[in-house]
């Protein structure tokens, strides 16, 4: 008896083929899932899940197989958008030059990557808990305390405020000059010349 041939099968993925073939289709679900949502949630916050799934060509089954709320959904597409930020921030070369130099020129790309994704970072505001919302920013809020430990060894930042506060102002007014800017209250082309200005000086060593 010969040896049997299974390359042609019905089901078109057998033995090993098979698992690799469905986590690549998977992960092209997925990605256009999140590409999906961020597009949705950013035009139509309150778009609905079958909304989303239409937009990302699949089905709903599939979207809430790897989504099963619209929670998870909302804090996939944060953590995805401020991951991919990440590299925008690293072009601030936060570790080049004075501290204080270099906070101002991460302030100023933080607020670009916030103003951009305005949004979804206030729907995220709206529906997720706010500890929730801040454990996702912890991986952009690590560059600001380092630099705010860094600007304290070289004596350009104050040591009489935990640090942690000092990091909480940050992330504090960055948010509060988007929701000004989308109330019209702060001008979007000046809001990051404000926060510089705000900010800096409240954070240097008395």
């Amino acid at each position: 008896m010969g040896i049997t041939d299974t390359s042609h099968r019905p089901d078109g993925a057998v033995g090993k083929q098979g698992a690799p073939r469905r986590r690549a289709d998977a992960e092209r679900n997925i990605t256009a899932i999140l590409d999906a949502a961020l597009v949705c949630f950013t035009e139509q916050p309150q778009a609905s899940m079958a909304a989303i799934a239409r937009t990302a060509g699949v089905g709903r089954v599939t979207l809430y197989t790897h989504f099963p709320s619209r929670e998870v959904l909302l804090e996939a597409v944060l953590d995805h958008t401020i991951t991919q930020a990440g590299a925008a921030i690293e072009t601030a070369a936060p570790d080049e030059g004075p501290a204080v130099d270099a906070l101002g020129r991460l302030l100023r790309i933080s607020w670009r990557v916030l103003d951009r994704h305005r949004r979804l970072f206030e729907l995220a505001q709206r529906e997720l808990d706010p500890a929730v919302l801040r454990r996702h920013h912890d991986q952009a809020m690590g560059h600001v305390e380092q630099l705010l430990v860094r600007g304290r060894q070289e004596g350009a930042f104050r040591t009489d405020l935990p640090l942690s506060w000092l990091v909480t102002t940050v992330y504090s007014l960055l948010h509060a000059a988007a929701a000004d800017v989308t109330a019209g209250h702060l001008s979007q082309d000046t809001a990051a010349d404000v926060l510089e200005a705000t900010l800096l000086p409240a954070l240097r060593s008395p």
